[in-house]
């Protein structure tokens, strides 16, 4: 397949170049002006359009997905740990296997149609472990996306649930090593489900297959709070006592158990980082961690805003269950961050939507988000007409202040087209829509 007369748009650093592209198997295998045709390749003219990378998603919960228009709690949530007990903890306690299968095909589906190509999922079903990470990438596969999947360990269902959480996380990443569309993690809710030896299983387990562990690290004050109250404590005799910035005092940090556990490595996601000190944002980047900023959750769950020019460039950007558009994210993110008071520069929210391709290459060991020669064929072609020069110098404010999902007319994932012309491709969303409606439906009446 030849690609031939789009300008072709990239962040960090920004570039935009008039190129064409050609694919094969799943690979884009030339990259230069003017390639001529070759035999009978299907060429598609894109003249006017733009080529980018396929979204990332670096931090979601598809299971969220049939929580929309779903009934409010008899009480309101009165904070954020509150939210979870009364909502959050109810809905994933109801899911069986038809409703996570529908949460994830319609959370597929909105990504698709986003133009994001790339979900990293973070799924708990406690009444329904085993196989579950296996039915979520059923439906990702039905849609075409790419995935890096795990499941949400914790304690609060006991040590049962717990142990059968690890054993989905080890059977399904031990599965994917080599699957083209998939890897696996191991997940993990958060540090204040979780007591020392569930924390060290979690690390031990990471370590054996290299692979990381995706939890939510000081999404709330609450699990910085619990931290501090536990007994098991590391100290760090170089690093200040105090950083009071913001607010912020140092406490003994979530990082601590994470380093005593083995949690805190390079592969390890770390979401929200709302209430994290400057020096614990340091000790993430400095082990190649990634830390995840969810800006519309944030702000929904009013849990704070996240101190991102403390974030190093291993941070990149979630929805932590919102619908995976990430130029919404993005927009979102840059506005609410310049009314904050840890602003950064202009660029950055683009940068840290192109670092989750830097964060995806980690997991496949292949290098995603560049469009260059031996890189997976995984982009987006927009339908963008600027009403201004585009160039490379303002490339970040056509993406803030110009272009939208709407724009994405073709989705593609590992060379083949799952959206063509705005037209999902071996789906029928209609019929998908009034399945999820009926499973919807059952999955409310059991959280009643």
């Amino acid at each position: 397949m030849l690609l031939k007369n789009a300008s072709v748009l990239l962040f960090s650093p920004s570039r935009v170049e008039r190129v064409d592209l050609r694919i094969e198997r799943g690979y884009i295998i030339a990259r230069a002006r003017n390639l001529r045709s070759r035999g009978s390749e299907q060429v598609i003219d894109l003249t006017g359009k733009f080529i980018m990378p396929g979204m990332v998603n670096a931090h979601t919960h598809l299971y969220s997905a049939l929580a929309r228009g779903m009934s409010a709690p008899k009480q309101s949530p009165k904070n954020f740990v509150d939210i979870l007990r009364k909502i959050w903890w109810k809905l994933d306690e109801a899911l069986d296997e038809e409703s996570i299968y529908y949460s994830a095909l319609v959370g597929s589906i909105e990504a698709v149609k986003c133009g994001t190509t790339l979900l990293i999922d973070h799924h708990a079903s406690p009444n329904c472990i085993k196989g579950s990470i296996d039915i979520i990438k059923q439906a990702m596969s039905d849609v075409g996306l790419r995935g890096i999947l795990c499941y949400e360990t914790t304690d609060r269902g006991g040590k049962k649930k717990r142990d059968a959480g690890l054993e989905e996380n080890e059977r399904f990443v031990s599965k994917n090593l080599e699957d083209s569309l998939f890897r696996g993690t191991i997940g993990a809710h958060a540090s204040f489900t979780l007591n020392d030896g569930s924390m060290q299983m979690i690390g031990e387990l990471a370590a054996k297959h290299d692979c990381g562990v995706h939890i939510h690290v000081a999404e709330d004050e609450a699990d910085v709070l619990d931290a501090a109250k536990r007994a098991t404590r590391v100290r760090h005799p170089e690093r200040s006592p105090d950083d009071s910035q913001s607010g912020r005092s140092r406490r003994v940090s979530i990082l601590d158990r994470f380093e005593k556990h083995g949690i805190l490595t390079a592969k390890s996601i770390f979401a929200h980082g709302v209430h994290l000190s400057k020096q614990d944002c340091a000790r993430i980047e400095n082990t190649g961690s990634w830390l995840i900023h969810n800006p519309r959750s944030n702000m929904n769950n009013a849990v704070g805003y996240a101190p991102l020019n403390w974030f190093g460039s291993h941070s990149a950007l979630g929805t932590d269950g919102f619908p995976a558009d990430m130029f919404e994210e993005s927009k979102i993110g840059f506005f609410r961050n310049q009314e904050s008071e840890h602003k950064v520069g202009f660029n950055r929210i683009p940068e840290m939507l192109q670092a989750g391709q830097r964060l995806s290459s980690d997991f496949f060991e292949r290098e995603f988000g560049t469009l260059s020669v031996g890189s997976p064929a995984d982009l987006i072609v927009l339908d963008y007409a600027p009403p201004t020069p585009l160039t490379q110098d303002n490339l970040p404010g056509h993406f803030v202040f110009g272009m939208n999902s709407r724009m994405a007319i073709h989705t593609m994932v590992n060379g083949q087209w799952i959206m063509f012309n705005g037209q999902l491709v071996g789906v029928d969303e209609e019929k998908v829509m009034g399945e999820a409606r009926k499973a919807a439906g059952r999955l409310w009446r059991r959280m009643t």
